[in-house]
């Protein structure tokens, strides 16, 4: 996508919204409180239940089609590949499991040797980059498309497991750089970010969300542990308020993903994840989490374009609620 430059009423009108934004944050205040009829009606308006047939396994991943891939790799100009992934963590960390990674290295006769390796890892959580199946996450017994969780874990169907995406992801990222948009390196405690902030920063940035897009939300979350040190995830961090579900699924994402856990925590209602919840259940959408967009956002700020090919290929585990992935983004 070619950068155009705005006119002055434009960037009037830009620098407006954000100082209007920026009064709000990064203050750590917390998630906008909803009721829970709120938030049940915001569910059900988002719900693609049947949208793309009831034995539908894929669901946000259909507006992915052979012209939304070809679109996606003609973002591709310079050659340049940059990995979304943070390096496995070894060790305990924010409440999640260490990455297990035994080495073994056998020498043989004639000086010959060879090496090989154990993994073991507990990836959903809060440090390994990953992507959620649509089996991850059921509500009031019912997983994605209305279909019954005990029914799905008892018969090992495989229904909505990882595995449907077995032939990979192949899409136009887009990255949502919300601490650029604010001037910070940062979004520190609480901050919710809003349908308002993803539209300023469409604006300031010079594109629009489309259909079958991956959409990514860079809150600095690294950056925050490099400088601040470990947090209680759960009692205080960035991400997405409920709100934006309605705007992800109006903009018709195919893709979402962020540096920690796509939420913000507290969520601002009674339920825990409530943008998970209507992600992966209501949607039908896939999630990557706890991806590291340090890189990335080097790239695009140096580019000044914060669009490219999005490819991600996860482990074909038949039956998996998820995987480790090392997501690619390309210019």
């Amino acid at each position: 996508m070619r950068y155009h430059r705005p006119g002055l009423a434009i960037l009037l009108a830009i620098a407006i919204s954000i100082a209007s934004l920026s009064a709000q944050s990064p203050e750590p205040t917390g998630a906008r409180r909803m009721e829970a009829r709120e938030v049940e009606q915001i569910l059900e308006s988002v719900s693609n239940w049947g949208r793309w047939g009831t034995d539908d396994q894929l669901g946000t991943l259909n507006l992915i089609t052979p012209r939304k891939r070809r679109q996606a790799a003609a973002q591709v100009r310079d050659g340049v590949s940059i990995s979304l992934a943070h390096d496995v963590i070894k060790e305990a960390m924010d409440g999640s499991e260490p990455f297990e990674h035994e080495l073994m290295v056998s020498p043989k006769p004639g000086g010959v040797g060879g090496a090989g390796d154990r993994y073991s890892v507990q990836y959903h959580g809060f440090t390994q980059t990953h992507l959620d199946a649509l089996n991850h996450i059921f509500y009031q017994g019912k997983l994605y498309n209305g279909l019954s969780a005990d029914r799905v874990f008892a018969s090992s169907s495989g229904q909505l497991s990882i595995n449907r995406v077995r032939n990979g992801i192949i899409t136009r990222g887009v990255l949502m750089d919300i601490p650029a948009l604010l001037g910070v390196q940062f979004l520190a405690g609480t901050q919710a970010i809003y349908p308002e902030h993803l539209e300023a920063w469409e604006k300031k940035a010079g594109f629009r969300v489309r259909s079958g897009d991956a959409v990514l939300i860079n809150t600095g979350r690294w950056t925050r542990r490099e400088q601040e040190g470990p947090w209680d995830i759960m009692a205080g961090s960035a991400g997405l308020h409920v709100t934006c579900l309605k705007w992800l699924h109006d903009r018709d994402v195919a893709l979402i993903g962020s540096d920690l856990a796509l939420d913000v925590m507290p969520s601002g209602c009674d339920l825990q994840l409530p943008v998970h919840l209507g992600v992966i259940v209501q949607m039908g959408m896939n999630i990557l989490d706890c991806c590291d967009f340090r890189a990335v956002a080097v790239e695009a700020r140096k580019r000044n374009r914060w669009t490219f090919m999005l490819s991600l290929a996860p482990l074909a585990v038949e039956g998996g609620t998820g995987s480790p992935i090392n997501p690619i983004a390309t210019y």
